[in-house]
């Protein structure tokens, strides 16, 4: 058998490790920024809850994650790599991810009365094999966790393992993941945390003096720019007009007057093999007057600088802010620099903002990923050797979360993961970048973990996001949330959508423990559009992610039986088009292609909600479609050679047809 290894996102991008002597400082402030101490004032701190931590194992010898076993802080597990019973940690990761779910000792973690289970499948934190993921979740089964956390994940599907953290959901164990850290490009979500039945957990900044942002605005246009480390806090911004200053070497800059200027500069440099470091570029501008430099990536994208690293000068210390662009925005910037334009510089203290290296959505057109975010940015938190250290990653934000479900399952046991899914996610709060508009959903899911409104909120909202696809035929949608209310009474409640494309109209109607949401297109504009319907109670305002797809296309999917069959009306002529039938929720997708001139059906055996996706070919282009189908009943008596076989049925034929030619030809030689 070949094992298959996969890379794992184990490598803490923009991660600061070093140790620290106030073990209470930083990670207090990123639970506290979550807020644990109410629930914690309230008796809720995990007891009774047994936890599985997926990963590089945990050093029990440290005194706040001290003993293994029955009467250990960490009650049990299993070592994969070293095929042994006790997992300790030589690491360092999965000692960091415990101490945030469950340290107890003079640190305190998210639910420091839980009972630990430490699985260990990797040594290095750098590769792991998939099998031994899959093996720790069916021991994690067997042990009947309540909660699984994975900070480990692949940056693509591998449908074993997500068919691994399926079967757990179904047993009944919420299971959280990592989301990743390979952004800020987009679609960088991969297995697990791409699973729809998982809680997928992006990062946030951490409630710290070093959470800073930074804006840069010239006329009325903002640009998306990041703040250096090194760089401090302004008292207020700054003002000045932007000239161009090449790539901040003293040569680029001795016969240029940028006295009380924001420098526009490149990274790197334009000689090849020749270095020019950011804190060199930064002293060069402020030993030349420069308030401000803004530096543009010599590539796409947006990237995050150090000015205070190894290759700064002893004693170096940053004067002035330094802020980096992407590329893109860097070459069209420098372009209308000669209409002497002017910016505006500010950079300020701001912990709800998304981590750069924080993966991104979509993972898939018809449910929104990340679920949310939480604090991954130089949290502190225990690590081997009984020592503490900061680091960073999205590894550090998904035990937040999977302490808060602690929290939950403690006072809720028998809840099912669903209900926990939608009691975090519906109950976080608001996540905005620099300028103050809300991050995308693919960005920061719901929002940021707040596990005090999550604990005390009386509304189970299902599903936790929404879906509505309209076309040019079908420019209205009506969609169902189910409330579940834990105490039975529902208040009257107060409903409204925000979003990002003001000509979506937005209607409702509740009836009894449901409301019935419409979104209609009035504009015809195809575009993926999002935003949020908040809910509110007078106690709780729940808030539930919204996915808007308007297409130029109609794909309509109807049930006869088993068999669903297919249509699309599209306004343009189009050739061919390849329909993608799913379960909802699960793995089990079957394919056909279709022509203007003929049809297909797909046959399917078990009721429930199928979402159906069609690749449209209009002329050399590729359009979609989108539908939700749901299935109520189907016949009990048939026959479906497809699913008896697991075979398509056109690979059936082809080997029956094979079949039957080498009988035939054994029978003519006979003869």
């Amino acid at each position: 058998m070949i094992e298959k290894l996969l890379i794992f996102s184990l490598v803490f991008i923009l991660c600061v490790t070093y140790f620290i002597s106030d073990s209470e400082s930083l990670l207090s402030k990123s639970i506290q920024l979550v807020g644990v101490q109410t629930t914690r004032q309230q008796g809720l701190d995990g007891q009774g809850i047994k936890i599985g931590i997926i990963d590089t194992g945990i050093d029990f010898s440290h005194p706040d994650l001290y003993g293994y076993g029955q009467s250990g802080r960490v009650a049990g597990g299993y070592d994969y790599v070293n095929a042994d019973k006790k997992p300790n940690d030589v690491n360092g990761h999965g000692t960091e991810v415990a101490g945030i779910i469950g340290a107890n000792g003079s640190f305190s973690g998210m639910a420091p009365k839980s009972q630990l289970f430490s699985y260990k499948v990797s040594s290095t934190g750098e590769s792991v094999s998939s099998d031994y993921i899959i093996q720790a979740i069916s021991l994690a089964i067997d042990e009947k966790m309540g909660v699984i956390n994975i900070s480990l994940g692949v940056n693509r599907t591998n449908d074993e393992l997500e068919n691994a953290v399926d079967e757990a959901v179904k047993k009944g164990i919420v299971v959280v993941t990592a989301a990743g850290n390979n952004g800020p490009d987009d679609k960088t979500i991969g297995s697990p945390g791409r699973d729809y039945n998982v809680i997928t957990v992006g990062a946030s900044y951490n409630n710290i003096t070093s959470s800073v942002v930074s804006t840069l605005e010239i006329g009325d246009k903002q640009y998306d720019t990041l703040p250096m480390l090194g760089t401090n806090i302004l008292k207020n911004p700054i003002q000045g007009k932007i000239i161009y200053g090449g790539y901040g070497r003293n040569t680029d800059l001795e016969n240029i007057d940028v006295k009380d200027a924001i420098l526009l500069e490149q990274r790197g440099s334009d000689i090849k093999g020749e270095k020019v470091y950011f804190s060199e570029k930064e002293k060069n501008a402020a030993d030349h007057g420069a308030i401000g430099l803004i530096i543009f990536n010599n590539q796409s994208g947006v990237f995050f600088g150090e000015l205070i690293g190894p290759n700064s000068t002893r004693g170096y210390q940053p004067r002035i802010p330094v802020i980096s662009m992407s590329g893109d925005d860097g070459l069209k910037l420098r372009s209308i620099l000669k209409d002497n334009a002017m910016g505006n510089l500010d950079v300020f203290y701001h912990p709800d903002f998304v981590a750069p290296f924080s993966s991104r959505g979509s993972v898939s057109p018809f449910y929104v990923k990340p679920d949310l975010v939480a604090p991954g940015v130089y949290v502190n938190t225990t690590t081997i050797g009984g020592k503490y250290n900061l680091t960073s990653g999205t590894s550090i934000a998904a035990p937040h979360v999977t302490g808060a479900v602690a929290i939950l399952l403690q006072k809720y046991p028998s809840m099912d993961p669903a209900s926990i899914a939608s009691l975090i996610i519906t109950t976080t709060d608001p996540v905005t970048d620099a300028h103050g508009k809300i991050f995308p959903i693919d960005v920061a899911g719901s929002g940021r973990l707040n596990v005090t409104r999550a604990s005390s909120a009386n509304l189970i909202i299902e599903p936790h996001d929404l879906v509505f696809n309209l076309s040019y035929d079908n420019p209205s949608e009506t969609r169902t949330l189910h409330l579940n209310p834990i105490d039975n009474t529902i208040p009257k409640l107060k409903v409204q959508f925000l979003s990002n494309e003001p000509s979506l109209d937005f209607s409702y109607g509740i009836t009894n423990n449901t409301i019935n949401a419409k979104i209609t297109d009035d504009i015809k504009k195809p575009n993926d559009y999002e935003g949020f319907i908040i809910i509110d109670d007078s106690k709780t305002a729940y808030r539930i992610p919204v996915l808007v797809h308007v297409t130029k296309g109609t794909l309509d999917a109807s049930q006869a039986d088993t068999q669903i069959n297919f249509s699309i009306n599209y306004p343009d002529k189009w050739s061919y088009a390849k329909i993608s039938l799913t379960k909802a929720g699960s793995h089990d997708t079957r394919i056909v292609g279709i022509t203007p001139q003929d049809s297909k059906t797909i046959t399917i055996d078990s009721a429930g909600e199928y979402w159906v996706q069609a690749d449209i070919k209009v002329g050399n282009v590729t359009d979609h479609a989108y539908h939700t189908l749901m299935v109520n009943h189907i016949s009990e008596n048939h026959f479906d050679i497809e699913n008896i076989l697991q075979i398509p049925i056109k690979q059936v034929i082809i080997v029956s047809g094979i079949f039957g030619i080498m009988l035939l030809v054994v029978l003519i030689r006979r003869r």
